[in-house]
């Protein structure tokens, strides 16, 4: 998939910009504060739907200004042309279009555009907790799997529901039904996640081996609850659990992705060198796969590389 062009009017410190884009490599060269990582980051709003590095819609507004608008112009290897455009208005909603005409649901473009951003900010993958970790591997399996983040939707909003029923009751009837509904949501959850898990370990270990004259293996490695017990099992044992803290100890939302190397924890035994290796290993090994499965190059955001 190749952008030829991106237009910006109101996109945080950007004004207005429009920039034209070959087919190949790009660069944005520049001093620190000139804007490089926000053009990055729109040109990821447009595949994703929002911010990579975590700000809201309202925080991507300019200054002083009460919108904002990221329009690119794409195409892909066959020639097709893509038009999309994502706009904000604070007080109303997000719009996302295609060729002119807006998604009901902003999961129905996810995938359409693939892209894999890599950036000094991907540290947190190493260094902070599971729930940096599993937000990556739901916006990578998304691109590729919609029945994923289906079922990741219908999951967060059983859970959302059911931990909100145990503040205010303790009926068993009505626990079972939020029981079978996670449970049906978990189950693809738990099964995509080993798959795209072990199809990535291979890959990973070679591009690490190609970057870093470093003898020790790395791995990665999926933790889960569910890898031993059903989650309905596992939600009527921790049923009382539940009840008295009053949310949701159980679940594919606990889940972790294990990375080592030399079969000790990257986090803690890996260098800053090695550390960085491992994480743009996993980011070309994403590339690999998403290409694979979708049949298109993916966008690769590369944001200050050096670091």
């Amino acid at each position: 998939m190749y952008l030829k062009k991106l237009s910006l009017i109101n996109f945080k410190n950007l004004a207005q910009q429009q920039i034209a884009l070959q087919n190949g490599i790009n660069c944005f060269v520049g001093d620190n504060g000139t804007c490089k990582t926000n053009i990055i980051d729109s040109i990821h709003y447009l595949s994703m739907c929002k911010s990579a590095i975590g700000m809201n819609d309202r925080e991507c507004v300019m200054h002083g200004e009460e919108f904002f608008i990221v329009e690119g112009e794409y195409e892909n290897r066959y020639g097709r042309k893509e038009q999309i455009v994502c706009s904000y208005n604070r007080g109303s909603q997000k719009i996302i279009k295609r060729n002119g005409k807006a998604y009901e649901r902003f999961s129905d473009h996810v995938g359409l555009i693939p892209v894999v951003i890599a950036s000094p900010a991907d540290s947190v993958l190493i260094s902070d907790s599971a729930e940096e970790r599993r937000r990556y591997i739901n916006a990578f399996i998304s691109q590729t799997d919609r029945d994923y983040l289906a079922a990741m939707i219908r999951y967060n909003t059983t859970l959302a529901e059911r931990n909100k029923f145990l503040k205010i009751s303790s009926d068993e009837q009505m626990l079972k039904i939020y029981d079978m509904q996670l449970a049906a949501s978990a189950e693809i959850i738990h099964r995509v996640r080993q798959r795209v898990v072990e199809e990535l370990q291979p890959i990973v270990a070679q591009y690490y081996k190609l970057l870093s004259s470093d003898h020790e293996t790395v791995n990665i490695t999926y933790r889960s609850e569910l890898n031993s017990t059903p989650l309905e099992t596992l939600l009527e044992q921790s049923r009382e659990k539940d009840l008295v803290l009053g949310f949701t100890t159980s679940g594919i939302h606990r889940d972790d992705i294990l990375f080592t190397i030399g079969d000790m924890p990257l986090r803690r035994y890996g260098s800053q060198g090695q550390q960085k290796s491992f994480i743009i290993a996993l980011k070309l090994a994403q590339y690999e796969l998403l290409a694979e499965q979708t049949g298109e190059s993916p966008l690769l955001l590369l944001d200050d590389p050096r670091r």
